[in-house]
């Protein structure tokens, strides 16, 4: 409601100086002025501005371990199975957290390659992002899908699958 004010002084200026051509030699130069302070003081303010200046890091003797390394995050029995015509797939499987802290989600990256002919030909590289809230030494079941592209147009004869987790996320009890 504060905005009000100024704009019925905008209305009450627009107004004189359509009535009166002595207020208006007068408000032209006055108003020029103080709208060029007004910016300076903003350009000061934001130039002061705390909020601006990203957070000084801590030294990483300071910073605290994660709670959860992708070394004790375990996938296990992962299957893939065709999701359609294109090179789309679903990979079903189990996450077992080894680690002794609660895990929310992690990243795992698959990669497709076709071997029907030596050397294995890399037909793509997907990472999907699993949301698996899962306790510390238990385990939960997964399913995503992965995606690679069909560049060639073929689809892969004799395929082999290799799997690693990028990044978890994970909380302290």
């Amino acid at each position: 409601m504060i905005w009000i004010i100024p704009a019925l002084a905008a209305i009450l200026i627009v107004y004189f100086a359509m009535r009166s051509s002595r207020f208006r030699r007068f408000a032209e130069p006055v108003l020029s002025v103080l709208v060029a302070i007004g910016l300076c003081v903003a350009f000061v303010v934001w130039l002061t501005d705390d909020n601006r200046k990203p957070a000084a890091e801590p030294s990483t003797a300071a910073r605290p371990a994660p709670p959860i390394t992708p070394d004790q995050i375990v996938v296990e029995t992962i299957g893939f199975e065709r999701n359609g015509t294109d090179l789309s797939f679903r990979a079903t499987g189990t996450v077992r957290n080894t680690s002794g802290a609660f895990l929310e989600y992690f990243r795992l990256t698959a990669i497709l390659e076709d071997c029907a002919e030596t050397p294995c030909r890399l037909v793509g590289e997907d990472t999907a992002l699993i949301l698996a809230r899962v306790p510390p030494g238990e385990s939960q079941a997964i399913s995503t899908f992965f995606t690679f592209p069909n560049r060639l147009g073929a689809t892969p004869r004799t395929p082999r699958w290799t799997t690693r987790i990028d990044s978890v996320s994970g909380r302290n009890l």
